[in-house]
């Protein structure tokens, strides 16, 4: 089984449009980046999350599963929470996408900066390229190294896996498991993302393919 997580509520989250998106940002856009990654952490709803995981996680994996987390705060601090006591290994393959010199401008902010890609953003946020150094698209970056987590996943001894990511990399997670265009999930997210501290079930089948088994919801 696999269990992906999104990780739980974080300061991000609450406050996308009173905190950290200004206009004009604050920040260069390496500072920001190094902000979202090492910095932000859980709100009071997210730690309740985080608790709601453990019994969740505890009643769906076996006593010993794997599990893997990004390298950002948010997603270290749930695996913590949520998986007491237990190991993990820190993955990038996990890691958020990269938004680059973009990251935490607002969309007025970014199209007077980078006219030459706002097309790409507004039509086509599959194949968008943020500037700077870093910057990774959907189908391409990010969906690169959800590749190798799934094929990193046939040489796992444990019989679960659990793996606390993030909202666009769990899109192209979903790509790669359901065999689906990443096109197709981004449309599906436009209209709903994948709450903060869900759990995504899939079960691996003769073969090695997975299929989706249904995602649970926290109730706080």
């Amino acid at each position: 089984m696999l269990f992906l997580v999104r990780h739980a509520e974080s300061i991000e989250n609450a406050t996308k449009y009173t905190g950290f998106y200004a206009n004009p940002r604050p920040w260069s856009g390496p500072a920001a980046h190094v902000l979202s990654r090492d910095v932000v952490g859980l709100t009071p709803r997210g730690f309740l999350q985080c608790l709601w995981l453990r019994q969740t996680l505890r009643s769906l994996t076996g006593p010993d599963p794997a599990i893997y987390t990004s390298q950002y705060r948010r997603a270290l601090d749930t695996a913590a929470l949520a998986l007491p006591g237990l190991p993990y290994e820190v993955t990038a393959l996990l890691n958020e996408q990269h938004y680059g010199a973009a990251t935490y401008m607002t969309k007025q902010e970014l199209y007077a900066t980078y006219p030459e890609g706002a097309e790409d953003r507004q039509t086509r946020k599959h194949l968008w390229t943020p500037p700077g150094d870093g910057g990774e698209s959907l189908a391409g970056g990010v969906l690169q190294r959800a590749t190798a987590f799934v094929d990193g996943l046939a040489t796992v001894p444990a019989s679960d896996v659990v793996a606390v990511t993030h909202h666009t990399t769990i899109l192209a997670l979903r790509a790669v498991l359901e065999r689906r265009p990443v096109t197709e999930l981004v449309d599906e997210a436009r209209l709903r993302k994948t709450p903060n501290a869900a759990v995504l079930v899939y079960e691996q089948a003769t073969g090695g393919l997975f299929h989706a088994r249904g995602t649970i919801q926290p109730d706080c």
